[in-house]
């Protein structure tokens, strides 16, 4: 059994009580089968909450009713206590709630200024005429949102050229440049190696304390849910079956039997940041 650990030097952080995203019990059925069943939960500023499960588990479903993608049979969404519902995904990111895929959503025949551009304009953008000017180089947020990426250097290079690393960073800058306030992550870290699945969580974490942006991501790879997460859940045949902290998730018998099972975390928990 696990114990709690306090590390040297981990910093607490202290979340405003006052959700800025809630699920107040979203159910979704494919026929005779409830893919989510009832589920609540609230995230707030600067939080990173995973969603996690075995495969089927409903977290992709989940994903899809935040982002509008779906519509739910019942329960409500509510973005900075509004209703959002019966909104669409565009609407929705207008006001703040962008997502990113698990495969990166880029044009392999534009450079990265390009992109850049595009996702500064793409919520007031009607059409895409503006591609025949765009500048050399950006400038001004985009070009910030490039610094703080680390992709400055590679503003003039098309996409294909990049690696799958750079791919996500430059997916990642797109989302932020829309400036949201709530960021949901599909497999952000898929196809990446160990070393790159720190580096990219390292930088999402340090993100969303900054922006006190709202993070929800699932992700199959323990080792960025455990050592990230401020808060995690767990989905099991469509209902929400546990959350909490990473320690308390990793002792929890109903999760090792649905999922975990004998899975060894102690090393992930004890170098957490």
């Amino acid at each position: 059994m696990m114990t709690e650990h306090v590390r040297a030097g981990a910093s607490v952080q202290d979340f405003s009580r006052t959700p800025i995203l809630k699920a107040n019990g979203l159910s979704k059925a494919f026929g005779g089968l409830r893919a989510v069943d009832e589920l609540s939960f609230d995230m707030a500023k600067g939080e990173l909450l995973a969603l996690i499960g075995p495969n089927g588990a409903g977290k992709t479903t989940c994903f899809h009713l935040l982002h509008g993608h779906l519509k739910p049979d019942q329960g409500s969404i509510w973005l900075n206590d509004q209703d959002i519902t019966s909104t669409s995904s565009i609407h929705r990111a207008r006001m703040g709630l962008s997502r990113t895929f698990q495969v990166a959503a880029i044009y392999p025949a534009l450079r990265v200024a390009d992109h850049m551009l595009f996702a500064t304009q793409s919520l007031t953008l009607r059409r895409l005429a503006w591609l025949g000017s765009v500048p050399s180089t950006p400038s001004g947020p985009a070009l910030d949102w490039l610094r703080r990426l680390q992709l400055e250097s590679l503003a003039d290079r098309f996409a294909h050229e990049l690696s799958y690393g750079d791919l996500k960073r430059l997916e990642l800058a797109m989302v932020l440049a829309q400036k949201p306030s709530v960021l949901l992550m599909d497999e952000p870290t898929a196809g990446l190696p160990p070393d790159e699945r720190q580096d990219l969580m390292r930088l999402v974490q340090k993100l969303a304390i900054e922006e006190q942006l709202a993070v929800l991501l699932t992700e199959h790879a323990m080792d960025v849910v455990f050592g990230f997460a401020d808060r995690l859940m767990v989905m099991h045949r469509g209902r929400l079956i546990a959350q909490g902290s990473a320690e308390a998730i990793a002792n929890n018998a109903e999760v090792r039997e649905a999922y975990l099972g004998s899975l060894n975390l102690e090393a992930v928990l004890i170098a957490r940041p």
